[in-house]
């Protein structure tokens, strides 16, 4: 496949396919070095240049992800065990064969106050709650299908939340029905076309114009994952 004519290529971030490449090959073994050369090698197969991988590999130190080493003149990196925790969860998403299915009825349902000066711990709190299927429903008012145990996906945000943030899980009232502001929650339409463009893209046509399997392989789990995340 050249770099040139595939509409896949280029067509999703270097550090979604840098962790899927983490979860497929190296999340077995997590104390496995990856040399920032196969990053970039593998990630160039899929459209990206090595200054992006090399800034995405930087963000992803930044972020606790990765921790980096300099092996004589090799750069490599190894997960963290934040790191490889997020990638064993999702992980288990992907391979999931309902991975959009609600657990339970009903809605969960979680409002929040973070204050200004604790940004990181708001981005990292709605990251985590978009992650979990939630959406927001109104300022500070995030809904997600079903029930979703946010003492597990938010253990690690608890403690500097404190009585910052307030979950329950509730159903709709008779005469009170929820689908028009599931459709403001959810853009419905767009989720729906993103699921036939996966199925576009990863026609049999599609596969058979590829350039390395590795490199597709990884754009194929990057791909899934954004469905289903």
């Amino acid at each position: 496949m050249s770099t040139a004519s595939s509409p896949l290529l280029g067509s999703r971030s270097p550090r979604e396919l840098a962790l899927a490449l983490l979860g497929e090959y190296v999340l077995d073994d997590p104390d496995t070095w990856v040399r920032a050369g196969l990053f970039i090698e593998v990630l160039e197969g899929a459209g990206i240049q090595p200054p992006a991988t090399r800034a995405a590999l930087d963000r992803l130190e930044q972020n606790g992800i990765l921790r980096r080493e300099r092996h004589g003149r090799e750069v490599s990196f190894v997960l963290t065990t934040e790191g490889a925790a997020m990638l064993t969860e999702a992980g288990e998403r992907v391979r999931n064969p309902q991975p959009l299915h609600a657990d339970g009825d009903g809605w969960t349902l979680a409002t929040f106050s973070v204050p200004e000066g604790q940004r990181r711990l708001r981005h990292r709190l709605r990251s985590t709650l978009t992650w979990e299927g939630f959406a927001p429903l109104r300022d500070g008012l995030w809904i997600a299908p079903g029930v979703v145990d946010l003492q597990r996906v938010l253990a690690s945000l608890l403690p500097e939340l404190g009585t910052g943030l307030v979950a329950f899980h509730a159903r709709e009232l008779d005469g009170f029905p929820i689908a028009d502001a599931v459709r403001t929650a959810w853009d419905i339409d767009a989720i729906h076309a993103a699921h036939v463009g996966f199925i576009d893209a990863w026609s049999d046509s599609a596969v058979a114009d590829a350039s390395t399997a590795l490199s597709m392989r990884v754009m194929l789990v990057a791909d899934w994952l954004a469905l289903v995340r």
